[in-house]
């Protein structure tokens, strides 16, 4: 399906890299995006993200038959309010969120009010690095996107959303958006966590300065993603904070029981532990080549 006009309502990484996609494989008469500051404007456009950008997030809805969310997840439901006198009926609305049940419980019925339809969706794809400056046209390439609709979805809707994620180069998986919230918290967010207390606690300046100097490539790519936006992932961890918390329960005491293994000399238990994740991450590596992370 070609799109008269998409909007992006956030043009930094994520968004940035849709609007290029779009524009590369001319999927849209015209791209807008919508941005905070009269700074950003001048970037997303000399990036190639967008045909323009402005700061009327009215104006920049205005005539959208799609309108994409790429906020941080606690900006979504105001700016949502914000723009829906300006959302044409029948437009379709949705968003690259990393947490699916509450978006999905909040915009759903907002956007349908106003003629329109919301369709939750999770590209698993991203970057350490943040900013329409590090956008890249082919992020979505091979990676998978979550589509989680309900039963109030609109089918035309979903439909149009799935070609939309496959015409960007992503493959697509439906699933409820409480099970997307179960997974993601294991494969996802719980990543982001050991990587920030694993940056946070070696690099701590209570050890000696040669500590740093330690730090080669088993580090690097160990703690990449603690890179990542602290606002986002502050807003990640509290929208699933049930399901993380869970999970890091498991995860603390798999930990628990290694380090009982490692201060009575179980060698046996030890090896294990090392075996069981390399038959695993060897098993799953083959299926996974896609260059992009989230």
């Amino acid at each position: 399906m070609n799109w008269q006009k998409i909007t992006l309502v956030g043009v930094g990484l994520l968004g940035g890299s849709l609007g290029l996609a779009v524009r590369q494989r001319r999927l849209a008469a015209r791209v807008e995006g919508f941005v905070r500051r009269s700074a950003s404007i001048a970037e997303c456009e000399q990036a190639g993200a967008v045909d323009a950008a402005v700061l009327d997030l009215k104006a920049a809805v205005s005539g959208a038959d799609l309108v994409i969310l790429c906020t941080p997840l606690a900006q979504m439901r105001g700016l949502t309010e914000q723009f829906l006198p300006a959302l044409q009926r029948g437009a379709v609305v949705t968003d690259v969120g990393s947490v699916k049940a509450s978006v999905v419980a909040e915009l759903e019925a907002l956007v349908a009010g106003a003629g329109g339809h919301f369709i939750g969706s999770h590209p698993m794809a991203g970057a350490e690095k943040t900013g329409v400056s590090s956008a890249r046209a082919d992020l979505f390439h091979d990676a998978v996107c979550v589509l989680t609709p309900t039963t109030q979805s609109n089918r035309d809707a979903l439909q149009h959303i799935g070609e939309f994620w496959k015409s960007v180069g992503a493959k697509t998986l439906t699933l409820t958006p409480e099970l997307h919230d179960d997974l993601v918290a294991r494969c996802s967010h719980l990543p982001h966590i050991a990587a920030a207390e694993l940056a946070s606690y070696v690099l701590s300046p209570v050890h000696p300065k040669e500590q740093a100097q330690l730090c080669a490539n088993g580090f690097r790519d160990t703690t990449r993603v603690a890179s990542g936006s602290p606002e986002m992932w502050r807003d990640i961890a509290l929208a699933n904070r049930k399901n993380l918390g869970r999970v890091l329960g498991v995860f603390i005491e798999d930990l628990q029981e290694f380090q009982h293994a490692l201060e009575t000399g179980d060698a046996k238990s030890v090896e294990e532990f090392f075996e069981k994740a390399k038959q695993r991450r060897d098993n799953w590596s083959p299926q996974n080549n896609s260059p992009s992370s989230e």
